[in-house]
């Protein structure tokens, strides 16, 4: 009897001592879930989507058909479906000033280098895509960015196409990836060395992939968008196929089998897709994806364009979605099946932050909240500045309207930001009234660096601009010529 409960309490005590081990602040704990998020993430422009999270925020920049691209942040991956979508890059210059298609950043020797493709002003679809390269002035993904150079290879046709590009790395060297033709062939997967993030080192491209399996060829026959994709050593690389006016474009994957990325033999192709259309969910076209991983970088996720019914196709009702990946027993990644908007999931691990509602707009020079004054709810009430006090007529909510153009909304009256009478004059003011969906209540958000912006109204062209650069409370805020000055220049800070 003695030895028994000697036996029971040594068992205890080895509990006892398990459970004060696991308490130790040192223990590892299951990470948190993150902010509850529902697709789509980006329902304006949505197309093509590149996703980076960085610093502990998301940012995210997709496919305009414009000259100009637009880069969303957040703290949060739900806050994106709300976040001001601010002008990074505008181009004039003949020959690469239209149809911007699917941009990506990608981080390498302490810049940030923008790979998009872009096409002559005014030429028909799409035979004069070219991809292009910027390069960020520091390590802040919005930029600045100048421009680089162009990419294109000697054997591609017709006349050097190239769309979809992005970087692969491969035992320490850089490889551009994209989608082209190469002696009169299908749409294919390409390859070329790089001497640097906007060099190449060969102006001959490598036909990696081409469309020959049914399931690649629906509509026409089209391999595109191809993304690596890294994980336990090992390399593959996602791309979507078929056409994209089709609702079954979908993804497929390569795998380096090999040791030479420019080898075609080198490369394994996936028999079949590994992500594609679910009627069930109602989510119809899904591809031309992106990858990032959650802030404790517990957890993969897979950023990807959709449309909502079988007839979507190739323009801007493509919306974009995200979800997270796992990995099959071989080592493969397993993408599931697409999600249905809609549906709210559990966001990234490790996200801390609150999810923004809304925006306070910052004077760079004074420090000033953009203000409505007194929450006055009529039309016509004064925009000017005051000290930031959290109230809700200092409050925005900045709603993109689809055409790369913002309206600011304001918490307090729910009216819109205006120039008065639609004027084009400097000094004209700026004020509250009624949503009447004219250009002169429509702004553009220019990123000038320094974590600020231009607001730039779309009739006039001119700028939010706070009278006589003053500094004190109640100073009008107006528009005005773009001088370049810090009292034309406003911080975005989210706010619930």
């Amino acid at each position: 009897m003695f030895r028994t409960r000697s036996w029971f309490a040594l068992g205890a005590a080895l509990l006892a001592l398990f459970a004060s081990l696991l308490a130790q602040p040192g223990a590892p704990a299951a990470a948190a879930a993150g902010q509850p998020y529902t697709n789509p993430v980006k329902s304006q422009k949505g197309a093509d989507p590149w996703l980076e999270y960085y610093n502990g925020t998301y940012y995210l920049v997709t496919t305009t058909f414009t000259n100009e691209l637009t880069m969303r942040r957040s703290p949060t991956l739900a806050g994106l479906a709300t976040a001001p979508s601010v002008q990074i890059w505008s181009d004039t210059t003949p020959g690469r000033n239209a149809n911007i298609w699917a941009p990506e950043i990608h981080f390498i020797d302490g810049h940030w280098y923008l790979y998009y493709s872009a096409a002559n002003s005014g030429a028909a679809c799409c035979d004069t895509q070219r991809t292009h390269v910027l390069q960020s002035v520091g390590t802040d993904p919005l930029g600045p960015y100048t421009y680089k150079n162009s990419l294109t290879g000697s054997n591609l046709d017709p006349g050097g196409w190239l769309i979809d590009a992005g970087v692969l790395t491969y035992n320490g060297k850089l490889y551009l990836v994209g989608s082209g033709f190469v002696g009169g062939g299908k749409q294919s997967l390409v390859i070329a060395p790089m001497s640097n993030p906007y060099t190449l080192s060969s102006s001959t491209f490598t036909v990696i992939s081409s469309p020959t399996l049914g399931w690649e060829t629906s509509g026409a026959p089209v391999n595109e968008g191809p993304e690596p994709l890294y994980h336990d050593g090992r390399t593959f690389l996602t791309f979507s196929a078929s056409y994209c006016q089709t609702a079954d474009y979908k993804l497929g994957q390569l795998e380096l089998t090999g040791g030479d990325p420019l080898d075609p033999a080198s490369w394994t192709k996936k028999q079949t897709p590994v992500f594609q259309r679910d009627d069930a969910a109602g989510v119809y076209g899904p591809g031309h994806n992106g990858f990032f991983t959650s802030p404790d970088g517990t957890e993969n996720w897979i950023v990807y364009h959709a449309n909502n019914s079988s007839g979507g196709g190739c323009g801007n009702g493509r919306t974009t979605r995200a979800q997270k990946f796992t990995w099959n027993a071989d080592g493969t990644p397993n993408f599931g099946t697409p999600v249905a908007t809609g549906t709210t999931l559990a966001g990234p691990s490790g996200e801390s932050a609150t999810t923004p509602t809304a925006y306070t707009i910052v004077n760079r020079n004074s420090g000033k909240c953009l203000d409505v004054e007194g929450g006055n709810a009529a039309d016509g009430a004064n925009i000017l500045q005051w000290t930031c006090n959290g109230g809700a007529n200092q409050k925005w909510r900045i709603e993109d309207q689809g055409n790369d153009t913002s309206r600011l909304v304001n918490v307090a009256t729910g009216k819109v930001m205006d120039t008065a009478d639609c004027s084009t004059a400097d000094g004209a003011d700026l004020r509250q009234w009624s949503w009447l969906n004219n250009n002169c209540q429509k702004f553009r958000l220019v990123y000038t660096g320094g974590d600020s912006v231009r607001i730039t109204n779309a009739n006039s062209g001119k700028v939010a601009d706070v009278a006589g650069c003053g500094s004190g409370d109640g100073v009008d805020v107006r528009q005005w010529t773009w001088l370049g000055n810090t009292c034309q220049q406003w911080q975005l800070k989210p706010t619930v």
